[in-house]
């Protein structure tokens, strides 16, 4: 018989192949790191040290001041490019969007205030703070008000009716301090809230003004743009003869008169705090004259006679007539680079 022999077969693994070339391809680069690069590289250009806090290898931010530090020095830093470093700084640390066209030092310089519009406390480096009014908005022009730190921590995330809410439990006690604030100040922080918040027009109309708008903020409502313009004739001489021309441009006999009749409830409150000299004394007696209920009343029934419309007409054509005190500049996207979208974070 034959023998048939079966032949052992022994199966070998196939090498695995590996490619070795150099990949040229460059690195994918986050927002946030092209952010944090060129925040770096300006506080290296401005001469200045970052925050320590940003200063280990992985940080983007140390990254790119790194990259600048051996370039030339563009010029020493001012206290507003520190304040801006430091805002941009405070706004990438926490994912927030920040506005960088129009949010400049110069900008930043402009809404400097001596005294806590909420509070009145006197500022100083040591409890002044910048908030964003609407917290569902990044940071950028119109959405920013110089503060104490008190009051803004009391703020939070609060809109406008829930600064309304604290300001009525307050105002029913027994505790009439909630947060370190009183009622007054709960009061103001809403009517604060309410000039970037948008509103009916009847609802607008019926808010007092508490506090007069800070400096550079953007007024969503017409009736408290007007309502501003004409409150802060009062702080400047000469307001009598602005507020007769002001009072021309009205389209009827009924809104000139109860134009004039709010003015007679408003003006003698303020004539009585004439020997007032600091400006900030001289506002807090404007918005403490909006504390009087025959005021409140005769502005809302002069108000809830003229639309949106007319209000806006009449705010521009007193700017364009120079009957106001203060600069008045219109915005057609009040909300451009707010990051609405986003509830205010970067994308």
């Amino acid at each position: 018989m034959q023998a048939v022999h079966t032949a052992q077969i022994h199966a070998h693994p196939a090498l695995a192949q590996f490619a070795l070339d150099m990949d040229d391809t460059p690195a994918v680069v986050s927002a946030h790191e092209r952010v944090g690069l060129a925040l770096g590289r300006d506080y290296a250009l401005h001469g200045i040290t970052p925050p320590i806090a940003h200063l280990y290898p992985q940080s983007p931010l140390q990254r790119g001041w790194m990259a600048a530090r051996g370039r030339a020095v563009r010029t020493p830093a001012t206290p507003q490019v520190e304040l801006w470093l430091a805002l941009r700084t405070h706004a990438w640390a926490r994912g927030r969007s920040y506005e960088d066209v129009q949010l400049t030092p110069h900008h930043l310089a402009q809404l400097d205030t001596t005294h806590c519009p909420i509070t009145r406390d006197l500022l100083g480096d040591d409890n002044r703070s910048i908030d964003r009014v609407r917290d569902d908005a990044g940071y950028a022009a119109g959405n920013l008000a110089v503060m104490s730190q008190r009051a803004n921590r009391a703020k939070g995330s609060r809109g406008r009716q829930a600064l309304l809410d604290m300001a009525a439990s307050c105002a029913a006690g027994p505790i009439t301090r909630i947060g370190g604030l009183d009622e007054a100040q709960w009061q103001r922080l809403a009517v604060l809230s309410s000039f970037v918040t948008p509103l009916s027009h009847e609802e607008a109309a019926q808010i007092p003004l508490r506090v007069l708008p800070p400096n550079r903020l953007r007024l969503f409502n017409p009736i408290q743009a007007l309502q501003a313009l004409v409150t802060r004739q009062l702080a400047t001489p000469g307001w009598s003869a602005r507020l007769s021309r002001l009072e021309a441009l009205l389209p009827t006999d009924q809104l000139r008169t109860d134009f004039n009749r709010f003015l007679l409830a408003l003006a003698p409150r303020v004539l009585a705090a004439a020997e007032l000299q600091q400006p900030h004394e001289i506002r807090w007696a404007l918005e403490d004259a909006w504390t009087l209920p025959l005021v409140q009343k005769r502005w809302t029934r002069f108000a809830l006679q003229l639309t949106p419309e007319q209000a806006e007409a009449l705010v521009e054509r007193a700017a364009a007539r120079k009957l106001c005190p203060v600069h008045v500049q219109r915005h057609d996207d009040g909300t451009d680079g707010w990051a609405l979208a986003t509830g205010g974070y970067a994308a």
